[in-house]
Protein backbone atom coordinates (compact mmCIF):
# COMPACT_ATOMS: atom_id res chain seq x y z
CA UNK A 1 0.00 0.00 0.00
CA UNK A 2 1.37 3.40 -1.00
CA UNK A 3 2.07 6.05 1.61
CA UNK A 4 -0.59 8.72 2.03
CA UNK A 5 0.18 12.43 2.17
CA UNK A 6 -2.17 15.26 3.10
CA UNK A 7 -1.32 18.48 1.24
CA UNK A 8 -2.95 21.68 2.47
CA UNK A 9 -2.56 24.67 0.14
CA UNK A 10 -4.99 27.43 -0.86
CA UNK A 11 -3.35 28.13 -4.25
CA UNK A 12 -5.06 25.71 -6.64
CA UNK A 13 -2.33 25.55 -9.31
CA UNK A 14 0.42 24.93 -6.74
CA UNK A 15 -1.74 22.35 -4.98
CA UNK A 16 -2.19 20.42 -8.24
CA UNK A 17 1.51 20.69 -9.04
CA UNK A 18 2.52 19.23 -5.65
CA UNK A 19 -0.07 16.49 -6.07
CA UNK A 20 1.30 15.56 -9.52
CA UNK A 21 4.91 15.48 -8.26
CA UNK A 22 4.10 13.23 -5.32
CA UNK A 23 1.75 10.92 -7.19
CA UNK A 24 4.47 10.43 -9.83
CA UNK A 25 6.67 9.20 -6.96
CA UNK A 26 4.03 6.64 -6.02
CA UNK A 27 2.39 8.45 -3.11
CA UNK A 28 -1.36 8.70 -2.55
CA UNK A 29 -2.25 12.37 -2.13
CA UNK A 30 -5.29 13.85 -0.41
CA UNK A 31 -5.72 17.62 -0.78
CA UNK A 32 -7.31 20.38 1.29
CA UNK A 33 -7.57 24.11 0.66
CA UNK A 34 -7.15 25.35 4.27
CA UNK A 35 -6.85 24.18 7.84
CA UNK A 36 -10.58 23.76 8.41
CA UNK A 37 -10.92 21.60 5.30
CA UNK A 38 -7.83 19.60 6.33
CA UNK A 39 -9.18 18.84 9.82
CA UNK A 40 -12.33 17.44 8.24
CA UNK A 41 -10.23 15.20 5.97
CA UNK A 42 -8.23 13.94 8.97
CA UNK A 43 -11.37 12.53 10.56
CA UNK A 44 -11.64 9.95 7.78
CA UNK A 45 -8.01 8.91 7.20
CA UNK A 46 -4.57 9.01 8.82
CA UNK A 47 -1.79 10.28 6.52
CA UNK A 48 1.86 9.31 6.77
CA UNK A 49 2.86 12.98 6.30
CA UNK A 50 1.23 16.42 6.28
CA UNK A 51 2.44 19.29 4.10
CA UNK A 52 0.71 22.56 4.91
CA UNK A 53 1.02 26.14 3.71
CA UNK A 54 1.21 28.81 6.41
CA UNK A 55 -0.80 31.66 4.83
CA UNK A 56 -4.31 30.30 4.28
CA UNK A 57 -7.88 31.63 4.76
CA UNK A 58 -10.09 30.61 7.70
CA UNK A 59 -7.27 28.75 9.51
CA UNK A 60 -3.57 29.33 8.82
CA UNK A 61 -0.85 26.72 8.98
CA UNK A 62 0.29 27.52 12.51
CA UNK A 63 -3.23 27.18 13.91
CA UNK A 64 -3.76 24.01 11.89
CA UNK A 65 -0.53 22.57 13.33
CA UNK A 66 -1.74 23.31 16.87
CA UNK A 67 -5.09 21.64 16.17
CA UNK A 68 -3.34 18.54 14.80
CA UNK A 69 -1.07 18.28 17.84
CA UNK A 70 -4.03 18.71 20.19
CA UNK A 71 -5.19 15.25 19.08
CA UNK A 72 -2.96 12.49 20.55
CA UNK A 73 -3.72 10.21 17.59
CA UNK A 74 -2.32 12.76 15.12
CA UNK A 75 0.77 13.84 17.06
CA UNK A 76 3.09 11.19 15.51
CA UNK A 77 2.31 12.36 11.94
CA UNK A 78 5.35 14.19 10.46
CA UNK A 79 4.49 17.81 9.62
CA UNK A 80 6.20 19.99 6.99
CA UNK A 81 5.45 23.69 6.60
CA UNK A 82 5.23 25.16 3.10
CA UNK A 83 5.50 28.93 2.69
CA UNK A 84 6.59 31.70 0.38
CA UNK A 85 8.03 33.67 3.30
CA UNK A 86 11.75 33.23 3.76
CA UNK A 87 12.21 35.25 6.93
CA UNK A 88 14.35 33.57 9.54
CA UNK A 89 11.77 34.28 12.26
CA UNK A 90 9.09 32.32 10.39
CA UNK A 91 11.38 29.31 9.97
CA UNK A 92 12.37 29.41 13.62
CA UNK A 93 8.73 29.60 14.70
CA UNK A 94 7.86 26.52 12.68
CA UNK A 95 10.80 24.58 14.10
CA UNK A 96 10.02 25.74 17.65
CA UNK A 97 6.45 24.49 17.33
CA UNK A 98 7.77 21.04 16.43
CA UNK A 99 7.43 20.88 12.65
CA UNK A 100 9.81 18.36 11.11
CA UNK A 101 10.81 20.57 8.17
CA UNK A 102 10.20 23.84 6.35
CA UNK A 103 10.03 24.23 2.54
CA UNK A 104 10.28 27.72 1.04
CA UNK A 105 8.39 28.52 -2.17
CA UNK A 106 9.38 28.49 -4.95
CA UNK A 107 11.05 25.08 -4.58
CA UNK A 108 12.63 22.52 -6.86
CA UNK A 109 10.50 19.36 -7.33
CA UNK A 110 13.47 17.26 -6.34
CA UNK A 111 13.79 19.20 -3.10
CA UNK A 112 10.16 18.37 -2.28
CA UNK A 113 10.74 14.68 -3.00
CA UNK A 114 13.88 14.54 -0.86
CA UNK A 115 12.12 16.15 2.10
CA UNK A 116 9.07 13.91 1.81
CA UNK A 117 11.12 10.71 1.46
CA UNK A 118 13.42 11.58 4.35
CA UNK A 119 10.64 12.58 6.76
CA UNK A 120 8.51 9.53 6.03
CA UNK A 121 11.59 7.30 6.32
CA UNK A 122 12.57 8.90 9.61
CA UNK A 123 9.04 8.53 11.00
CA UNK A 124 9.03 4.85 10.03
CA UNK A 125 12.37 4.24 11.74
CA UNK A 126 11.18 5.96 14.94
CA UNK A 127 7.92 4.03 14.90
CA UNK A 128 9.70 0.69 14.47
CA UNK A 129 12.18 1.49 17.23
CA UNK A 130 9.36 2.59 19.55
CA UNK A 131 7.32 -0.55 18.83
CA UNK A 132 10.37 -2.73 19.47
CA UNK A 133 11.09 -0.95 22.75
CA UNK A 134 7.43 -1.20 23.77
CA UNK A 135 7.33 -4.93 23.10
CA UNK A 136 10.50 -5.43 25.14
CA UNK A 137 9.09 -3.33 28.00
CA UNK A 138 5.76 -5.18 27.85
CA UNK A 139 7.58 -8.48 28.18
CA UNK A 140 9.61 -7.13 31.09
CA UNK A 141 6.46 -5.90 32.87
CA UNK A 142 4.69 -9.25 32.41
CA UNK A 143 7.72 -11.15 33.73
CA UNK A 144 8.19 -8.76 36.63
CA UNK A 145 4.54 -8.72 37.70
CA UNK A 146 4.32 -12.51 37.44
CA UNK A 147 7.36 -12.79 39.69
CA UNK A 148 6.21 -10.13 42.13
CA UNK A 149 2.76 -11.72 42.48
CA UNK A 150 3.64 -15.39 42.42
CA UNK A 151 6.66 -15.36 44.72
CA UNK A 152 4.96 -13.83 47.80
CA UNK A 153 1.70 -15.70 47.09
CA UNK A 154 3.61 -18.97 46.98
CA UNK A 155 5.22 -18.09 50.30
CA UNK A 156 1.89 -17.18 51.94
CA UNK A 157 0.11 -20.22 50.55
CA UNK A 158 2.91 -22.65 51.39
CA UNK A 159 3.39 -21.55 54.99
CA UNK A 160 -0.38 -21.45 55.55
CA UNK A 161 -0.81 -25.00 54.23
CA UNK A 162 2.01 -26.29 56.43
CA UNK A 163 0.63 -24.51 59.48
CA UNK A 164 -2.86 -25.97 58.93
CA UNK A 165 -1.59 -29.49 58.28
CA UNK A 166 0.70 -29.57 61.31
CA UNK A 167 -1.10 -27.18 63.66
CA UNK A 168 -1.66 -29.80 66.35
CA UNK A 169 1.97 -30.92 66.62
CA UNK A 170 3.79 -27.73 65.54
CA UNK A 171 6.37 -26.44 68.06
CA UNK A 172 6.00 -22.74 68.97
CA UNK A 173 9.28 -21.80 67.26
CA UNK A 174 8.23 -23.43 63.98
CA UNK A 175 4.81 -21.81 64.20
CA UNK A 176 6.49 -18.43 64.69
CA UNK A 177 8.67 -19.11 61.64
CA UNK A 178 5.60 -19.89 59.53
CA UNK A 179 3.89 -16.69 60.65
CA UNK A 180 7.03 -14.71 59.82
CA UNK A 181 7.09 -16.21 56.32
CA UNK A 182 3.41 -15.39 55.81
CA UNK A 183 3.95 -11.81 56.96
CA UNK A 184 6.92 -11.29 54.62
CA UNK A 185 4.85 -12.47 51.67
CA UNK A 186 1.91 -10.29 52.69
CA UNK A 187 4.17 -7.26 53.16
CA UNK A 188 5.61 -7.71 49.67
CA UNK A 189 2.15 -7.94 48.13
CA UNK A 190 0.98 -4.92 50.12
CA UNK A 191 3.93 -2.87 48.87
CA UNK A 192 3.15 -3.80 45.26
CA UNK A 193 -0.50 -2.79 45.64
CA UNK A 194 0.44 0.50 47.32
CA UNK A 195 2.95 1.31 44.57
CA UNK A 196 0.41 0.61 41.83
CA UNK A 197 -2.14 2.82 43.59
CA UNK A 198 0.52 5.52 43.89
CA UNK A 199 0.98 5.45 40.11
CA UNK A 200 -2.75 6.09 39.72
CA UNK A 201 -2.45 9.08 42.07
CA UNK A 202 0.48 10.41 40.00
CA UNK A 203 -1.31 10.02 36.67
CA UNK A 204 -4.58 11.55 37.87
CA UNK A 205 -2.87 14.57 39.44
CA UNK A 206 -4.15 13.62 42.91
CA UNK A 207 -0.61 13.60 44.29
CA UNK A 208 0.00 17.19 43.14
CA UNK A 209 -3.35 18.36 44.53
CA UNK A 210 -2.57 16.76 47.89
CA UNK A 211 0.74 18.64 48.09
CA UNK A 212 -0.97 21.93 47.24
CA UNK A 213 -3.30 21.37 50.20
CA UNK A 214 -0.93 19.82 52.76
CA UNK A 215 2.48 21.18 51.76
CA UNK A 216 4.04 23.25 54.54
CA UNK A 217 7.34 24.84 55.54
CA UNK A 218 9.69 22.35 57.20
CA UNK A 219 11.91 24.25 59.60
CA UNK A 220 13.64 21.15 61.00
CA UNK A 221 14.67 19.38 57.82
CA UNK A 222 17.80 17.92 59.42
CA UNK A 223 15.75 16.00 61.99
CA UNK A 224 13.43 14.61 59.31
CA UNK A 225 16.43 13.35 57.33
CA UNK A 226 17.86 11.67 60.43
CA UNK A 227 14.54 9.92 61.06
CA UNK A 228 14.49 8.61 57.48
CA UNK A 229 17.98 7.17 57.95
CA UNK A 230 17.16 5.57 61.31
CA UNK A 231 14.02 3.99 59.88
CA UNK A 232 16.19 1.97 57.49
CA UNK A 233 18.97 0.98 59.92
CA UNK A 234 17.47 -2.46 60.56
CA UNK A 235 17.07 -3.38 56.89
CA UNK A 236 20.62 -2.17 56.23
CA UNK A 237 22.01 -4.30 59.08
CA UNK A 238 20.17 -7.37 57.77
CA UNK A 239 22.12 -6.99 54.52
CA UNK A 240 25.39 -6.28 56.34
CA UNK A 241 25.36 -2.71 55.03
CA UNK A 242 26.57 0.21 57.13
CA UNK A 243 24.19 3.16 56.90
CA UNK A 244 25.96 6.45 57.59
CA UNK A 245 24.86 10.09 57.57
CA UNK A 246 26.53 13.46 57.29
CA UNK A 247 23.74 15.88 58.07
CA UNK A 248 24.42 19.32 59.55
CA UNK A 249 22.48 20.44 62.62
CA UNK A 250 20.82 23.25 60.69
CA UNK A 251 19.49 23.34 57.13
CA UNK A 252 17.41 26.06 55.43
CA UNK A 253 13.64 25.62 55.55
CA UNK A 254 11.91 24.03 52.57
CA UNK A 255 8.24 23.65 51.66
CA UNK A 256 7.43 19.94 51.63
CA UNK A 257 4.81 17.34 52.36
CA UNK A 258 6.53 15.45 55.19
CA UNK A 259 5.17 12.06 54.13
CA UNK A 260 6.14 12.65 50.47
CA UNK A 261 9.70 13.59 51.41
CA UNK A 262 10.13 10.69 53.85
CA UNK A 263 8.71 8.22 51.33
CA UNK A 264 10.99 9.47 48.53
CA UNK A 265 14.10 9.38 50.73
CA UNK A 266 13.35 5.91 52.05
CA UNK A 267 12.92 4.61 48.50
CA UNK A 268 16.32 6.05 47.56
CA UNK A 269 17.94 4.60 50.70
CA UNK A 270 16.38 1.16 50.14
CA UNK A 271 17.60 1.25 46.53
CA UNK A 272 21.12 2.16 47.70
CA UNK A 273 21.15 -0.62 50.29
CA UNK A 274 20.05 -3.12 47.65
CA UNK A 275 22.86 -2.19 45.26
CA UNK A 276 25.68 -1.44 47.71
CA UNK A 277 28.99 -3.06 46.78
CA UNK A 278 30.42 -6.40 47.89
CA UNK A 279 33.62 -4.79 49.18
CA UNK A 280 32.58 -1.38 50.46
CA UNK A 281 29.15 -2.20 51.88
CA UNK A 282 27.96 1.17 53.07
CA UNK A 283 25.43 3.83 52.20
CA UNK A 284 25.97 7.50 52.97
CA UNK A 285 23.13 9.99 53.31
CA UNK A 286 24.32 13.60 53.33
CA UNK A 287 22.81 17.05 53.01
CA UNK A 288 24.00 20.59 52.38
CA UNK A 289 22.68 24.03 51.59
CA UNK A 290 23.40 25.33 48.10
CA UNK A 291 22.45 28.47 46.22
CA UNK A 292 18.65 28.65 46.63
CA UNK A 293 18.49 24.86 47.12
CA UNK A 294 18.99 22.12 49.66
CA UNK A 295 20.77 19.08 48.27
CA UNK A 296 20.20 15.66 49.83
CA UNK A 297 22.52 12.94 48.51
CA UNK A 298 22.25 9.16 48.86
CA UNK A 299 25.42 7.34 47.83
CA UNK A 300 26.43 3.69 47.60
CA UNK A 301 29.67 2.07 46.44
CA UNK A 302 28.36 -0.66 44.16
CA UNK A 303 29.18 -1.57 40.56
CA UNK A 304 27.58 1.57 39.13
CA UNK A 305 25.24 2.08 36.21
CA UNK A 306 26.14 1.98 32.53
CA UNK A 307 25.71 5.35 30.76
CA UNK A 308 23.13 3.94 28.32
CA UNK A 309 20.84 3.06 31.25
CA UNK A 310 20.92 6.41 33.06
CA UNK A 311 18.17 8.00 30.96
CA UNK A 312 15.79 5.13 31.79
CA UNK A 313 16.33 4.89 35.55
CA UNK A 314 13.26 6.89 36.52
CA UNK A 315 10.84 5.24 34.11
CA UNK A 316 8.04 3.14 35.57
CA UNK A 317 8.56 -0.65 35.58
CA UNK A 318 12.25 -0.21 34.70
CA UNK A 319 14.84 -2.44 36.32
CA UNK A 320 18.41 -2.48 35.05
CA UNK A 321 19.86 -5.94 34.39
CA UNK A 322 17.02 -7.72 36.20
CA UNK A 323 17.96 -10.88 34.33
CA UNK A 324 21.49 -10.84 35.77
CA UNK A 325 20.55 -10.31 39.40
CA UNK A 326 17.44 -11.07 41.42
CA UNK A 327 15.67 -7.84 42.22
CA UNK A 328 12.59 -7.72 44.39
CA UNK A 329 10.18 -4.98 43.52
CA UNK A 330 8.26 -3.85 40.49
CA UNK A 331 10.70 -1.28 39.19
CA UNK A 332 8.55 1.53 40.54
CA UNK A 333 10.62 2.87 43.45
CA UNK A 334 12.69 5.44 41.57
CA UNK A 335 9.73 6.49 39.41
CA UNK A 336 7.61 7.17 42.50
CA UNK A 337 10.48 8.89 44.34
CA UNK A 338 10.94 11.28 41.41
CA UNK A 339 7.20 11.94 41.18
CA UNK A 340 6.99 12.74 44.89
CA UNK A 341 9.94 15.13 44.72
CA UNK A 342 8.60 16.79 41.56
CA UNK A 343 5.28 17.48 43.31
CA UNK A 344 7.24 19.54 45.87
CA UNK A 345 8.98 21.59 43.17
CA UNK A 346 12.23 19.65 43.35
CA UNK A 347 14.08 17.17 41.18
CA UNK A 348 16.29 14.09 41.44
CA UNK A 349 19.53 13.58 39.53
CA UNK A 350 21.96 10.67 39.46
CA UNK A 351 25.72 10.44 39.05
CA UNK A 352 27.21 7.05 38.33
CA UNK A 353 30.03 5.23 36.57
CA UNK A 354 30.73 1.53 36.16
CA UNK A 355 33.40 -0.23 38.16
CA UNK A 356 33.79 -2.53 41.14
CA UNK A 357 33.41 0.26 43.72
CA UNK A 358 32.36 3.21 41.56
CA UNK A 359 28.81 3.30 42.86
CA UNK A 360 26.01 5.78 42.30
CA UNK A 361 24.85 8.96 43.96
CA UNK A 362 21.23 10.09 43.81
CA UNK A 363 20.72 13.76 44.62
CA UNK A 364 17.45 15.37 45.67
CA UNK A 365 17.28 19.14 45.13
CA UNK A 366 14.56 21.12 46.92
CA UNK A 367 14.05 24.89 46.61
CA UNK A 368 14.69 26.86 49.80
CA UNK A 369 11.50 28.41 51.18
CA UNK A 370 11.18 32.12 50.48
Amino acid sequence: MSKQILVVEDHDLLLRAIQDILETEGYTVVTATDGVDALEKLTSFSPDLIIADISMPRMDGYRFFEEVHANPEWVPIPFVFLTARAEREDRLKGKAMGAEDYIIKPFDPQELIVVVNSRIGRAKAIREATESEFEALKGQIITMLSHELRTPLTSVYGYTELALEEAADLPPNDFQQFLTGIKKGADRLTQLVEDLLMIVRVDTGELQREFEILGAKQDDLAEQLRRAVKTNQTSASERQVTLEMEIPDQLPAVVVHEYFLSDALERLIVNAIKFSGHEDRRVLVSARAMDKQVEIAVREWGVGIAPEHLDHLFERFRQIDRGKQEQQGAGLGLFIAKALVSCMGGNITVESSQGEVSGSTFKVHLPIAG
